[in-house]
């Protein structure tokens, strides 16, 4: 989850905008994006994809084999 995080706060700061900001657009707590941004949290696909359309970004999934 920190991968995700760290595009999350790096796209953030690109964008200029503060964790506050970013957490009303997105309809989330500030706590909630902190712990994503910090990869502690443990959000639900529709809270990253919310996310991440206001950072204009998109989840894609690489499977790996075992």
């Amino acid at each position: 989850m920190s991968e995700i995080g760290e595009v999350i706060k790096n796209r953030r700061n690109e964008l200029k905008i503060n964790q506050q900001t970013l957490a009303d657009l997105a309809g989330v707590s500030i706590n909630t994006l902190v712990s994503i941004e910090r990869g502690t949290g443990n959000p639900s696909i529709n809270t990253l994809q919310t996310i991440l359309n206001v950072l204009g970004l998109k989840l894609e999934c690489k499977l790996k084999s075992l």
